[in-house]
C-alpha cells in the first residue's frame, strides 16, 4: 500500500482527495498547513500532494525545507500556473504540477505515474523534522535552519535516544547505559558534560531549548 500526504488549507479538497485515494487504495495522511506537513513526513510517505498558496508557510517554502531530506515525489497543487510559477516549483525541488480547478482522474494517474518511476529504485531514511531541526537517523546527522551541526559520536547517540521519544524523561543513569552500554562504568556527570556541549552547538545554530532539564531526575526532549 502506498502512502500519500496531501498538504492544503482547504478542508474540503482535502476530503475529498482523501475519500478518492482511500476509496484506490491508498493510505492516506492530511495536514492543513505547513507545520503540520513536516509531522506528518516524519513518516516518510511515498508521495507528497502539496498546495502551494498556504498561509505562514507556503508550498515552496515548505519544499524547499524538507527536498534534502525527502526522495518521494513533490507534486504541486496551484491555481496559478504561468511559467515563472514553474520555474520556482521545479526549482524548489517540486516533480510536478496539476492546476485547480483538475480532474481528480488526472490527479489519479499522475500520482500513478510517478510511483511506478520511484518503483525502480527508493531509499528511504528515517528523518524527524520541526521548525527549526531536521534530524537525519539514517545518516546520523543534524541540521539547524538547513546548516549542518557537527556532533561527536555520543552526542548523536543522546540526541538520538532523547529526540526519539520526546516528552520522556530519561535519568542520567539511563542515558549512560543506553549510550555507553550496561557494561561500561563511568559517572553520571560526563552525561551533564555531553549535554553541555550539544545544548551549546544548538545554541550557535539558533536552536535553543530542546533539551530541556527535568530537575532531580533527568533530560527529556521538547515536544515540537
Amino acid at each position: 500500500m502506498n502512502h500519500i500526504l496531501i498538504v492544503d488549507d482547504e478542508e474540503d479538497l482535502r476530503k475529498l482527495l482523501s475519500d478518492y485515494f482511500e476509496v484506490n487504495g491508498y493510505a492516506v495522511m492530511t495536514a492543513k498547513d505547513g507545520n503540520e506537513a513536516l509531522r506528518k513526513l516524519e513518516k516518510q510517505p511515498d508521495i507528497v500532494l502539496l498546495d502551494i498558496n498556504m498561509p505562514e508557510m507556503n508550498g515552496l517554502d515548505l519544499c524547499r525545507k524538507i527536498r534534502s531530506f525527502v526522495s518521494c515525489p513533490i507534486l504541486f497543487l496551484t491555481a496559478r500556473l504561468e511559467d515563472a510559477d514553474k520555474i520556482s516549483g521545479f526549482q524548489a525541488g517540486g516533480d510536478d504540477y496539476i492546476q485547480k480547478p483538475f480532474s481528480i482522474h488526472e490527479l489519479g494517474a499522475r500520482v500513478e505515474a510517478h510511483l511506478r518511476r520511484e518503483m525502480r529504485n527508493r531509499q528511504k531514511s528515517s528523518v524527524r523534522f520541526s521548525e527549526e531541526l531536521a534530524i537525519d537517523y539514517s545518516e546520523r546527522a543534524l541540521y539547524g535552519y538547513g546548516r549542518h551541526i557537527p556532533l561527536a559520536k555520543k552526542e548523536f547517540d543522546i540526541v538520538e535516544l532523547l529526540s526519539a521519544h520526546p516528552g520522556m524523561v530519561f535519568d542520567k543513569e539511563r542515558i549512560y547505559e543506553r549510550v555507553w552500554g550496561p557494561d561500561e562504568e563511568g559517572e553520571s556527570s560526563v552525561i551533564a558534560e555531553h549535554v553541555r556541549r550539544i545544548r551549546n552547538k544548538l545554541k550557535e545554530h539558533g536552536c535553543e531549548g530542546w533539551i530541556e532539564t527535568v530537575w532531580g531526575v533527568g533530560y527529556k526532549w521538547r515536544k515540537s
